[in-house]
């Protein structure tokens, strides 16, 4: 597996950059449109939390993207992380190895 060379957009960045501001919607304005708490869109942006599924659908429905769309930003920004995080990788398996 290669690692990731760049941290990833995340999905808080895309959110703020891409759609509030172009939009020029506040963070309140959109967390009481799909009915969340400020703080949840506040701490997505800020990358204190991660998009979850529930949000992701809801961000779809109101933004007219998919759900896929936030959960992939998501995962990928998790999987930076946790290779970043990993400094001891395991070797890959051989076929000799799970012989019998």
């Amino acid at each position: 597996m290669k690692k990731m060379t760049r941290k990833p957009t995340t999905p808080g960045e895309v959110l703020d950059k891409e759609f509030l501001r172009p939009m020029g919607l506040t963070q309140k304005q959109l967390a009481d449109h799909i009915g969340v708490d400020i703080k949840v869109i506040n701490r997505i942006i800020n990358e204190r939390a991660g998009v979850t599924p529930l949000v992701a659908v809801k961000l779809g429905c109101a933004l007219k993207t998919s759900p896929e769309f936030w959960l992939n930003a998501q995962t990928t920004l998790d999987l930076y992380y946790a290779e970043d995080e990993l400094t001891n990788r395991p070797k890959p398996i051989s076929k000799a190895k799970l012989a019998i």
